[in-house]
């Protein structure tokens, strides 16, 4: 049987940052705000949309906590090729729902620099939706570069690098049931 360390790339450290009951508590309490906000506001239905493929942990469990009725779907974009930014969004998963005349949620995983989650919401918009409002697990504010704020985000975090919960690098570390800071062993990243 395979140990946690071998299933990850060479050199690579992962310290816990955020618990995994830390995680849960989160998700109660956006969730309960989430709640709060549609109730008072008369909505009745929900559109969850996750931005895949972090995005996916989260929202399978506020999918979960969430009193209000939900119906799900998900996109897959981009604005980066590596770590440079095209300044354009690319959809690599499309929805499958019309979203005109919806109340849709867009779900993602962690908001750092706002670059995507800016250029997706214009774009979205544009699909005339009742309403649109995006919440975020993760609000790393210190990276913010575009004036973009979740209207439900669950913690801020440091800017560093992060993995677990549905974040990774390089698609490993999404399934930690914790946020940890990876870091590397001298020469092991390139």
């Amino acid at each position: 049987m395979l140990t946690q360390s071998q299933l990850y790339p060479p050199g690579c450290r992962v310290t816990e940052l955020i618990s995994a009951g830390e995680l849960a508590q989160m998700v109660d309490d956006v969730a309960a705000r989430i709640d709060a906000y549609y109730a008072a506001a008369g909505v009745k239905e929900l559109l969850l949309v996750g931005v895949l493929k972090g995005a996916v942990v989260f929202h399978a469990d506020l999918l979960r906590r969430l009193k209000t009725p939900v119906q799900i779907d998900f996109m897959q974009v981009s604005s980066y090729t590596g770590t440079t930014s095209r300044g354009e969004l690319t959809i690599h998963k499309d929805l499958v729902a019309d979203i005109a005349g919806k109340h849709v949620l867009l779900v993602e995983d962690i908001l750092d620099t706002g670059l995507t989650l800016t250029l997706l919401l214009e774009r979205l918009s544009l699909r005339s939706p009742a309403s649109l409002k995006l919440c975020a697990a993760f609000d790393k504010r210190a990276a913010r570069r575009y004036p973009l704020e979740a209207d439900f985000a669950g913690l801020e975090v440091p800017d560093k690098f992060l993995v677990g919960y549905g974040l990774d690098y390089r698609e490993y570390f999404r399934g930690l049931p914790y946020v940890g800071e990876l870091s590397f062993d001298t020469d092991a990243a390139d």
